[in-house]
């Protein structure tokens, strides 16, 4: 490692929230099928071609429980490969329709989006139709590192009692183990949100009773997680608390602390603590410079008018035949797709993003004589799904400093061992979000919401410790289900899909759907523990319950108990 300027960690965040058995198009299992066919698979196809070339990918992938769980469901299994028949079925339509008026640039161009569904088509066969398996596969082949997360992609700053906390975790941690069969030890935190210990924490909402709340890096901690990552500011903001050294621990200030440790930047890993002491988990930042090459809206590279526009799309729910052509261009002037003029383009930005990581990394290097851990973290679903070309871009980028010797590629768990953190802080409260802050997911818009999820809370506590579950089959089983649906209803995408005005029928009928099978399944468990019986009407309502929302089989009440 001595020669070189130091490493990039590509880092994939893939997650989508439970939509199985909850509508299908615009909003429901549609999502599901395209990020598949789009992103998961298309990854995956780049990972093998890379590994044939004799080179390493070396990416760090994060496939959330939440996420795990619909890709492992039969219902996904079966759903996905009539999917990529449909499509296939709808680009020999098209083809036979752009025929018929002399469009022949338009049909050759569905020809190649049948060939693309079916190749997609028999790769999912050839994997036995098992999108985890396949990632779990290549991690165990040391090409990529798989990262968790908690259960439902529950925005933790803002839960109000520290039980949720530790159920998200350790239900997330079980379902990754369960459907990966390893253990993961880096994390992803919903949003990159992050919370120190506040010994005076007040609630968003509803409560003002300021009390201890401990950091979240303490519940990492706990379920054995090293590492996560953190928006850039986190990290220029953070309060320096002292270094590692010799093994063990040195505060700020000591006189035996005989050099400055220096603001954190954003090239280095930190060690995270909210009081004085040795460090159990470390956080990397986003580097933006580097980032926003890729997903900046001004200068992005897939704004380039070369390649595939995301939203003319032939039909309802049709294909696509459109390049970008112009940013500024509106959808009735975009021009056809020419897929021979792509490959120099993604080339030509492959070379572009490789030159600026050795310019972030050389200049850091010049400055400091240390190296520095480049970290680029992005939504997978934009490789492929939003960004067709993608999966190429990364391709020729791993391809590149696979040959290079001035910057190595690096999972995040390789660069966590070979470049070992110095800087021990405590981080400021904040996220990825708009302002760096909680504002996307608490506002005078939402706050309703995280009012509904303050009082389920505590109605969930009230009953785990009133009722006897514990010895009492019938009323356990309730219990299961109210848990099921608290952890579905805490998802943080339903405020966001609300607050951005993306989906907000659907992100309140999603909420509120969970909200109130919550409600009836406490209910029900109340009923059975004073004696009575379950009803028609009760029994049809749990079984819509379990017709809908049949994931996290395997949930222990215990994980809310002290």
């Amino acid at each position: 490692m001595a020669e070189t300027l130091g490493s990039l960690c590509f880092v994939l965040h893939g997650h989508l929230p439970h939509v199985l058995h909850h509508g299908s198009w615009p909003h429901g299992e549609a999502w599901l099928y395209e990020a598949a066919a789009e992103t998961y698979l298309p990854i995956l196809d780049m990972i093998g071609e890379v590994a044939l070339n004799r080179a390493r990918p070396a990416l760090t992938i994060g496939l959330t429980p939440v996420l795990l769980e619909q890709l492992g469901h039969e219902r996904f299994k079966s759903g996905f490969a009539a999917y990529l028949a449909g499509r296939m079925e709808r680009a020999r339509d098209d083809r036979r329709e752009f025929e018929k008026t002399n469009q022949l640039h338009f049909a050759y161009l569905a020809e190649r989006w049948e060939q693309w569904y079916g190749a997609k088509l028999e790769h999912f066969e050839r994997i036995g139709r098992s999108l985890p398996g396949e990632f779990a596969q290549r991690c165990r082949e040391g090409h990529i590192q798989l990262l968790t997360s908690n259960a439902t992609h529950a925005y933790m700053p803002l839960l109000l009692n520290d039980e949720m906390l530790r159920a998200q975790m350790a239900c997330g941690v079980a379902t990754s183990r369960r459907h990966l069969g390893l253990a993961s030890r880096g994390m992803w935190l919903p949003e990159c949100a992050y919370r120190p210990t506040w010994e005076h924490w007040l609630p968003a909402v509803l409560y003002d009773n300021a009390r201890y709340r401990p950091g979240i890096e303490q519940y990492l901690a706990a379920v054995d997680i090293t590492h996560f990552f953190v928006e850039s500011h986190m990290i220029l903001d953070s309060h320096v608390m002292g270094v590692r050294e010799g093994g063990g621990f040195v505060a700020a200030g000591r006189d035996r602390y005989a050099r400055d440790p220096g603001r954190p930047g954003v090239l280095e890993g930190v060690g995270v603590v909210s009081q004085p002491g040795p460090p159990s988990t470390f956080a990397f930042a986003r580097h933006p410079r580097v980032s926003e090459q890729v997903w900046s809206g001004d200068l992005g590279y897939p704004g380039a008018g070369e390649y595939l526009e995301f939203h003319r799309k032939y039909g309802e729910r049709g294909l696509r035949y459109h390049k970008v052509t112009s940013r500024k261009s509106p959808l009735s002037d975009k021009q056809p797709y020419y897929p021979d003029d792509v490959g120099g383009k993604v080339f030509e930005h492959a070379e572009h993003f490789c030159n600026v990581v050795r310019e972030v990394l050389g200049t850091y290097r010049h400055q400091t004589g240390r190296q520095g851990v480049c970290v680029a973290p992005f939504d997978a679903e934009l490789f492929g799904h939003w960004w067709f070309e993608g999966p190429r871009f990364l391709r020729d980028v791993i391809l590149n400093f696979s040959r290079d010797r001035d910057v190595k590629l690096m999972t995040a768990e390789e660069a966590l061992y070979h470049h070992p953190p110095e800087k021990v802080v405590r981080l400021p409260e904040g996220s990825w979000g708009e302002g760096g802050d909680h504002r996307t997911w608490i506002n005078d818009r939402i706050r309703w919401m995280w009012e509904i999820e303050y009082r389920a809370e505590g109605e969930f506590l009230r009953v785990l410790h009133a009722l006897p579950w514990r010895t009492e089959g019938p009323i356990r089983e309730v219990l299961e289900r109210a848990a099921r649906q608290l952890l579905l209803l805490q998802a943080s995408d339903w405020p966001f899909v609300v607050q951005r005005q993306q989906a907000v029928d659907y992100g309140i009928q999603r909420f509120a759907g969970h909200a109130t099978a919550f409600g009836r399944a406490v209910q029900i468990a109340e009923d059975l523990g004073r004696g009575g019986q379950v009803t028609e009407l009760q029994k049809a309502e749990l079984a819509d319950m379990d017709a809908h929302d049949d994931i996290f089989s395997e949930i222990d009440l215990n994980w809310w108990m002290p």
